[in-house]
């Protein structure tokens, strides 16, 4: 039988409420309150701290206060990346940014959503929704514009550009330059 982190990783139906998840949720908010507190002149204590939210990443990798995230260890950064202010990682499932990928402000990145039928949302007798979850990958080189939205399952291709406050609603290949609501390709670079 999967545990209910083994189902939400495999993009099934799961339980947030379970100890397990709610263990890591609780220590990730620690971590990312820590992170979010810490000088920003104390590289040493940053990093170690980005060593203990997330799940792995390259080096030079730079996130700026403040950062939120689900769990953190799901997130997997290249090398070279750049991840400004507010932006929010709802990493219910794996988030991948490639080398040299830049994340403007106040992006957010969502792997989990909710079914739309009201009556199918709820879990039984937990407080939490009924959830399920898709990965999204980001290319190597690629720039995502402040306030862009990218919604469960995306894969965004190598050296694409997102225009600021998009809503990306499906995956968009490599060499584009794309924007709006929904997310469409404007040009081929």
């Amino acid at each position: 039988m999967k545990t209910e982190k083994e189902k939400m990783l495999a993009g099934e139906n799961y339980d947030c409420g379970s100890p397990e998840l709610l263990e890591r949720w609780h220590l990730a908010k620690r971590l990312q309150t820590e992170y979010n507190n810490t000088p920003t002149t104390d590289a040493v204590r940053l990093s170690a701290l980005l060593d203990l939210l997330l799940g792995s990443r390259g080096e030079n990798v730079w996130i700026a206060a403040p950062f939120f995230v689900d769990y953190g260890e799901n997130i997997h950064l290249g090398r070279n990346v750049e991840i400004n202010m507010n932006c929010v990682f709802l990493d219910c499932n794996r988030i991948t940014i490639g080398d040299y990928s830049g994340i403007g402000p106040g992006v957010h990145i969502y792997t989990v959503s909710h079914p739309t039928d009201p009556s199918e949302r709820r879990s039984g007798n937990s407080t939490f929704w009924n959830s399920v979850t898709a990965p999204v990958v980001i290319g190597d080189n690629v720039w995502i514009g402040g306030r862009s939205v990218i919604l469960p399952g995306v894969t965004i291709g190598n050296g694409t550009t997102i225009g600021a406050g998009s809503v990306v609603t499906h995956s968009i290949p490599a060499n584009v330059v794309a924007a709006g609501n929904p997310c469409r390709i404007i040009r081929h670079l």
